[in-house]
């Protein structure tokens, strides 16, 4: 940190509290919490923002959000009171003045305490599920009910939706145990299971209000603060302090629990990333963009955790090494899935590069996985990804390989200096991404190494979570046309770089005592390509396109809020390849595709997805509700294996790593089961074809 900063910091710090009148400590330490931060993205952030009414309506409507997406505090009539404030937050925030956010707390509060009693009053008698009526479920297409009766109402099909769908769930079971000749299934009454039902839903609003009761001033002034952050850009973030600590135990891979990262949006708990060599990663079920709607301990009855706040939903998640937690998952298609996963620590060894040899059409062709860009900072003897992936390369040299692929999908980045590095294996010296500061100007990262290690026919496989680091390899080797970039519609959209500022490094001497403040996490670089172009936003928009689950779902960072957009800068001087030969191959890869039968199932299961993910209005009559359930499993089941169909395709361990592995009966059956996997694998099958192409 720039020390000329952190002491203009502490004379500000200095500045603010000569202003302060207050007897009120905590009062006081808001004030300045919210001095530093907006001082923070004013002064540090890449594409700050004018304190002005735009500003201040993107403030209103994030709180509103964060308050109550669901919208089942606020009535129209609270939304009235304080939409007064809409368009002078700006001008609050400059005076330290926050009428509205007094205003609004007060609202929850209040509300907070009348809509604890309409769950325990609608739970006490039993619902009738016969009436034809409905729930719009997603929350942005339902309106702020007009009073406090339509919000008691509400609150009541809500509540007799979650009964619903448990007592479904009872019902199915018993019927399966029935049909199953289970004894070990209790076969009870339809009334007493619609209590049971009615019982557990009861409990999960106890739990959920003790934990809303809890809710302290700080955790109210966080996520106020978050809101007016979060409008800069989605990756920027105000960190109190626990949740700061939180972040360094994740970042320093001390990893207990299942390997995913999670994130709260919309009142929903949602999977945005898979670890590589995680429990989750290893058990293959869990993907990203499901929705963690349960959790349960073991054979324990699961807890809801709709609404919960993240780090409550992580504490559940955590747990000792070898217990088992379940995941009740939503997925994208709209099924629902229970997900066993026993807790571990992330297998190293699986985050790193591996290879591997294919055999297709008489040709041989190299293969490497890399889940992500590792580097060690601490010891430069220690793995680095750049490093590994160039003995990779060696060995598929010297078996003689006539083609590679690259396999980056689901690889969400990481160390910058190892894409540089990893490109030169492929280019000899040159540009490789731009990087832009907001005040100091560009640079440009180089390859500055002579000469290749591998120059033969080369593929990069991506998917839509390829980020990041991902995408800076992958537009270079677009940009150079050194090799085919083969995937999603395109890759995540990440061109931008974050940092932390601990905020305590501004409160020196008798301001000490407002220790500990937390940190700011910054949007503070941008990524472009060498010729022009950002990452950001569109992603790398792959030369042969395959349909996939999510081809007409919106993922990644054009799926966020308030996101830092595309642009282009000037390009720098590069020397392409000048492959005209690769439009060719590039156009019979996508005659290949049209028609290949599997490809065509995906892109119908695609379509089904996204038809299923846009159906939010579900009907509360049982009957009604347990024939839609039904139909979209049955739906769901039909396209279960496509992704599973053999393939022309083998595939091998190098001899170098088959000799390593001899004696270990453990690694050796990890090997044949992630082989098998790649065997069946309709991307890789076609990336191959590719490389076929290419050797021909």
């Amino acid at each position: 940190m720039n020390k000329k900063l952190i002491l203009c910091g502490v004379i500000l710090v200095s500045s603010m509290l000569v202003a302060f009148n207050l007897e009120d400590q905590g009062e006081k330490k808001n004030q300045l919490l919210m001095k530093l931060v907006m001082r923070q993205l004013s002064d540090l952030h890449y594409s700050p923002k004018d304190l002005n009414d735009e500003l201040s309506e993107n403030v209103y409507n994030e709180y509103l959000k964060r308050q109550d997406y669901s919208k089942r505090f606020f009535t129209q009539e609270d939304v009235d009171k304080l939409e007064k404030y809409k368009l002078e937050l700006d001008d609050q925030i400059k005076v330290n003045n926050y009428k509205f956010y007094d205003l609004a707390v007060e609202l929850y509060n209040e509300r907070l305490k009348n809509t604890e009693s309409f769950y325990k009053e609608y739970l006490a008698t039993p619902f009738d599920f016969t009436v034809d009526e409905k729930l719009e479920y997603d929350a942005k297409k339902r309106d702020y009910t007009a009073n406090k009766e339509e919000l008691k109402d509400r609150w009541r099909k809500l509540l007799k939706y979650q009964v619903l769908v448990r007592l479904s769930d009872k019902l199915k079971e018993q019927e399966k145990a029935i049909a199953d000749n289970d004894t070990s299934v209790t076969i009870k009454e339809f009334a007493l299971l619609e209590e049971e039902s009615r019982e557990r839903v009861m409990k999960n609003y106890d739990n959920w209000f003790k934990r809303l009761n809890r809710q302290t001033e700080k955790d109210q002034v966080t996520t106020f603060v978050n809101a007016i952050v979060n409008v800069f850009d989605p990756h920027t973030g105000y960190f109190p302090p626990k949740d700061k600590a939180d972040f360094d135990i994740k970042l320093s891979g001390k990893l207990k629990g299942i390997g995913a990262t999670l994130q709260e949006k919309d009142g929903l708990i949602k999977v945005v990333k898979i670890v590589p060599g995680s429990p989750c990663y290893r058990q293959g079920e869990l993907e990203v963009d499901d929705l963690i709607m349960k959790v349960g301990q073991g054979d324990e009855e699961p807890v809801d955790i709709t609404d919960m706040p993240l780090d409550e939903a992580v504490q559940l998640i955590r747990g000792e090494i070898g217990t088992i937690v379940k995941l009740t998952v939503k997925k994208v298609d709209g099924s629902t899935k229970v997900i066993p996963i026993s807790r571990d620590i992330v297998l190293l060894e699986d985050t790193y590069a591996k290879s591997a040899i294919i055999e297709k059409d008489e040709s041989k062709i190299g293969y490497i996985k890399l889940p992500k860009f590792y580097a060690d900072f601490k010891d430069k003897k220690g793995r680095q990804c750049g490093r590994d992936v160039g003995v990779e390369l060696e060995k598929l040299n010297e078996e003689g390989v006539e083609g590679v692929i690259l396999d980056l999908r689901g690889n969400g980045g990481g160390s910058l200096q190892d894409v540089v590095n990893m490109v030169g294996h492929f280019i000899d010296e040159g540009p490789v991404v731009q990087i832009k500061r907001r005040s100091k100007g560009n640079y440009v990262l180089k390859d500055e190494v002579p000469g290749v290690v591998y120059d033969g026919p080369f593929v990069v496989l991506v998917n839509s979570f390829s980020a990041s680091a991902s995408e800076i390899l992958a537009a270079a080797i677009q940009d150079y046309d050194r090799g085919i970039i083969i995937g999603s519609n395109s890759t995540y959209g990440k061109g931008t770089v974050q940092r932390f500022y601990d905020l305590d490094q501004y409160l020196k001497g008798d301001f000490a005592e407002f220790r500990p403040m937390g940190a700011i996490k910054l949007t503070t670089q941008k990524f472009y390509r060498i010729n022009g172009q950002t990452t950001q936003h569109m992603g790398v928009v792959p030369d042969i396109v395959l349909p996939d689950s999510y081809s007409y779902i919106n993922t990644g960072e054009k799926e966020q809020d308030h996101v830092i957009p595309w642009d282009e800068i000037e390009a720098v001087d590069y020397k392409k390849v000048k492959n005209k030969k690769l439009n060719k191959i590039i156009s019979k890869s996508k005659e290949r595709i049209k028609k290949n039968e599997t490809f065509e199932k995906i892109n119908e299961d695609a379509l089904r997805r996204k038809r299923n993910k846009d159906q939010t209005t579900f009907s509360l009559n049982l009957e009604e509700y347990r024939a839609f359930k039904k139909s979209v499993e049955e739906e769901s089941e039909k396209y279960k294996d496509i992704y599973k169909e053999q393939r022309e395709i083998e595939l091998a361990l190098l001899e170098e790593d088959a000799l390593k592995f001899a004696d270990d009966t453990l690694k050796q059956k990890d090997n044949e089961k992630w082989l098998e996997k790649l065997e069946q694998d309709v991307y890789l099958d076609e990336a191959a074809n590719v490389v076929v192409d290419m050797i021909n």
